[in-house]
């Protein structure tokens, strides 16, 4: 980094902080993501333990709820993205849920493994660029 312009520093910098800035909103919205799943884990536990002909309200949105009966316990509906829903049992809904928690904390790790490297070059490259500037700037 000793031989780059003040220019190619800011540069470096300025995209390296950019970078972390995504990389925080991505890390946010895993966060974000792993709750619900852990949530909807905890539903399908709730939902086993409830007999047949249960009454209970049905969430239509995070914040409308509908009374309804449980017909059975032992058939769910996943969410697997775009409005896509399938038909699974208990068990496989639980998997499901347990599969995506595990890859969400595992991309959780990378992402924080990856934006502490871009963390770091960006506190180089303004390292740098506070010496290159007390070195260029007329002593006063």
């Amino acid at each position: 980094m000793e031989n780059l312009s003040l220019e190619q520093l800011k540069g470096i910098k300025e995209q390296a902080d950019q970078e972390v800035n995504l990389l925080q909103d991505s890390l946010n919205h895993i966060r974000t993501a792993t709750t619900r799943l852990e949530n909807a884990a905890t539903a399908l536990h709730e939902l086993s333990l409830r007999p047949q002909g249960k009454q209970m309200l049905v969430p239509l949105t995070a914040s409308l709820y509908v009374p309804g009966i449980l017909d059975d316990a032992d058939k769910v509906l996943v969410d697997v993205g775009t409005g896509y829903f399938i038909e699974k049992t208990m068990v496989e809904g639980k998997d499901y849920c347990e599969r995506k928690i595990n890859l969400m904390k595992s991309n959780f790790d990378q992402l924080i493994e990856l934006a502490s490297k871009k963390k770091n070059l960006a506190d180089e490259a303004g390292a740098f660029l506070q010496a290159r500037l007390r070195q260029t700037s007329p002593a006063t």
